[in-house]
């Protein structure tokens, strides 16, 4: 019996979506890329999609509805930019598609694969938060499990050449988005976010740097391994995902204590986490780790979302 497979609709022909394109045709086990959608008829990821054999469109989400295959997707990805994102959602809507979004737009809920996908698996609109709240948000978590974070920073370092026009032009997006997940989805009473672009050359592969407060009582073990054992999780779809050093501890005394926007003066153990992402390089060189976890990201929501559409539909026609 012929395996069953959710049809996806990739809206956005640039490198977020051409590489989650090839990661779906090389790994997929429940998923076949139906469309791919632009606004750029000479771009780079149209022209390999209608190589590969998948419908196009460079009208964009108008572009989409005519395609005579539309009524087949159930599942549409957006790799486009926050503001785009609130029309092609409403959109969508109408015609019952669920929405995978990997811009910062966070419409529906923020969702990190390896901490709360399954909460969200019927949501209409999901977001994946950013890059840089894939990679680090799951540390947050992790240590919020086994203590109380007063307090997260995350600081995302990724190759300027690696940044596209979208990503520039969703910076403040970022650290709004980024900041609130921290909050929401990690467990910290207070988050902050910043991005780095790095214009070394040759351009460096994205770093990580997450700072908790925690309770100055709190177990240091107990922290390093949930730690460890988060790492090996996300690894399970980003391979290149990877501590760069043990977790790393310092008391702050009441005389040392750091003041934090909306909380006032904390004491306490500060958590330091180093984090490198290595891309898998299948369209996107090595270094672009920060795209690439966040279409390994996407694709490993979209695996268990069309997991259970097609047990659902089985069932249907028991």
């Amino acid at each position: 019996m012929k395996q069953q497979k959710i049809a996806v609709a990739i809206i956005g022909s640039g490198n977020i979506g051409t590489d989650l394109m090839i990661k779906i045709m090389r790994y997929s086990k429940h998923l076949k890329v139906a469309a791919m959608v632009g606004i750029d008829p000479a771009s780079d990821g149209l022209a390999r999609a209608a190589r590969l054999g998948v419908e196009i469109t460079a009208d964009g989400i108008e572009g989409l509805i005519n395609l005579p295959n539309f009524a087949d997707i159930r599942i549409a990805f957006d790799a486009t930019s926050a503001n785009a994102h609130s029309k092609h959602n409403a959109i969508l809507q109408q015609y019952g598609i669920q929405v995978i979004d990997l811009t910062p737009a966070a419409i529906g809920p923020y969702v990190i694969p390896v901490v709360n996908l399954e909460e969200h698996l019927d949501a209409p609109n999901i977001n994946m938060v950013t890059c840089g709240g894939q990679a680090t948000i799951p540390m947050v978590y992790a240590v919020s499990q086994v203590a109380q974070v007063h307090y997260a920073e995350i600081v995302a370092s990724i190759a300027s050449k690696s940044a596209g026009p979208g990503t520039r032009a969703n910076i403040d997006e970022f650290t709004e988005t980024t900041s609130t997940a921290i909050e929401q989805v990690g467990g910290a009473k207070k988050g902050k976010a910043i991005i780095v672009l790095n214009p070394a050359e040759p351009p460096l592969i994205m770093r990580d740097t997450v700072y908790c407060l925690v309770d100055e009582h709190a177990n240091p073990q107990a922290i390093r391994q949930s730690v460890e054992q988060m790492a090996h999780k996300v690894q399970r779809y980003v391979p290149g995902y990877r501590l760069k050093q043990d977790v790393q501890f310092e008391l702050l005394t009441q005389d040392h204590a750091v003041h934090i926007p909306d909380l006032g003066k904390k004491s306490g153990l500060k958590v330091s986490i180093f984090l490198e992402v290595e891309g898998a390089a299948h369209y996107l060189p090595a270094y672009a780790g920060n795209l690439d976890i966040m279409t390994s990201a996407a694709l490993a929501a979209a695996e268990q979302i069309a997991e259970i559409k097609i047990l659902a539909k089985t069932a249907m026609e028991i």
